[in-house]
């Protein structure tokens, strides 16, 4: 899901592929009018992908901030614990392809109306799972869920807004996922904290059901799509393509390596800061997501940072500031701690718009679907941080994270340094032959 996020991607709508994956109407010749900022419309179409934005993403990490609560709860480890995260997200990356696609045949406001209400009423009932494993199903089926809201959001702003607001518009329903993310898990650390994880729980799905009936009322109804047939043929043959272009396979490699990073820190962070010699209560553990906001003007910055320093560059100087970060938490200060949780999440948004917006820019055709693959690896990255990051904290205390994390950004590293090669490479054999006699 969208850079500033809390797991959101960039996602620039652009033409499909020859063989579309979907047969679609052609559009009348007067095509209903798009919406812009002063028409009618356009508040309410912001305000409701806003709502929607803050529901996903309350919901999909709403257990994050309350793993120490749930393993003391279940008699957990801190590996079986982080399913809970994981299985949301993990399921997610499976389902975000297919559900996009049905979106092409069924509507777009349909797709992300029916997400929003199974994903909110599986929230209501998560609060009551019985056992672990029944919390980590419960969690597996909202991932699924809310696999329909991302991409659906995207096409629907394309198809009903005019070009020149669509970034703008982007940007709100980004805004509202990176919200949700931090608000969802700042809210469940201090009424957890009052009331038990799973009050907590109990609370982010009231916020969500209320996010979801704003959304209900205020989003307009779409007058530019045109349903079309599914062609799954045409649909593995773009997803082959795009997995046979090795920048793109690089972009999502790196986007999954950025999203371990950061789903391991914050999935362990929580156990790490109850502990000696820190002992923080968990209200004051789920407001160290406002460290959130930093990775909105990290992310919002990228742009500038790869005028002045290339793609390459940009990515360099964000894995730097990651590294730096993953060795500063090392120490035993909390303001040491903070500093590096500061540099880790600017370093990783930084990276993760770069990788994102590049893969828009990269897939000439079928663009739709390259997102949705770098969506894929992305969600995947966080699950296997999450699960992986525990794990190593439950063999080795926070060093063995950070150790895992240093690992994730070298490949980054060797990824990027791989790529420099190559574009180099392909220069070098783009050079006339009479320019080197």
């Amino acid at each position: 899901m969208p850079p500033a996020d809390t797991g959101a991607s960039t996602v620039v709508v652009g033409a499909s592929a020859p063989s579309s994956p979907v047969t679609t109407t052609a559009a009348p010749a007067s095509a209903h009018e798009r919406l812009e900022p002063g028409r009618p419309g356009y508040r309410r179409m912001s305000f409701a992908l806003f709502a929607a934005g803050v529901a996903a993403f309350a919901l999909l990490y709403s257990t994050q901030a309350l793993l120490p609560a749930v393993s003391a709860s279940f008699d957990a480890t801190a590996g079986q614990a982080s399913w809970t995260v994981s299985a949301a997200t993990g399921a997610l990356a499976l389902f975000v392809l297919p559900l996009s696609a049905l979106s092409e045949r069924f509507g777009r406001r349909q797709m992300m109306t029916a997400s929003l209400a199974i994903a909110v009423l599986v929230g209501l009932l998560v609060p009551f799972a019985p056992s672990m494993g029944a919390l980590i199903a419960l969690r597996a089926v909202q991932g699924a869920a809310l696999a329909g809201l991302p991409a659906s959001a995207m096409a629907y702003l394309a198809e009903e807004v005019r070009p020149k607001a669509l970034v703008a518009a982007i940007g709100l329903f980004v805004a509202g996922n990176s919200i949700g993310g931090m608000s969802g898990r700042i809210l469940t650390g201090w009424v957890a904290q009052a009331w038990g994880w799973r009050a907590a729980l109990a609370a982010v799905g009231l916020l969500a059901l209320a996010c979801a009936v704003v959304f209900h009322f205020l989003i307009p109804k779409a007058r530019n799509f045109r349903p079309g047939s599914l062609n799954p043929k045409a649909l593995a043959k773009t997803v082959a393509t795009h997995l046979g272009n090795p920048l793109l396979v690089r972009l999502y490699a790196i986007g999954a390596l950025f999203m371990t990073v950061f789903g391991a820190v914050y999935t362990v962070i929580g156990y790490r800061l109850v502990e000696e010699p820190f002992s923080l209560p968990q209200g004051v553990i789920g407001s160290i997501f406002l460290v959130y906001l930093v990775g909105t003007v990290s992310s919002a910055a990228a742009g500038r940072l790869v005028a002045r320093l290339g793609r390459r560059g940009a990515l360099y100087l964000a894995v730097s500031t990651t590294a730096a970060g993953l060795l500063l938490s090392l120490a035993d200060q909390l303001a040491a701690v903070l500093l590096g949780l500061v540099l880790i999440t600017a370093g990783f948004f930084a990276g993760h718009a770069v990788a994102s917006s590049s893969v828009s820019r990269t897939a000439t055709e079928g663009r739709a679907q390259a997102s949705a693959l770098y969506q894929s690896a992305y969600y995947l990255g966080s699950s296997a941080g999450g699960t992986l990051g525990a794990v190593a904290f439950h063999a080795g205390g926070w060093a063995a994270t950070v150790a895992l994390g240093l690992l994730a950004v070298l490949g980054v590293v060797s990824i990027t340094l791989y790529g420099t090669r190559v574009a180099r490479a392909e220069r070098r054999a783009l050079v006339p032959a009479t320019a080197t006699r």
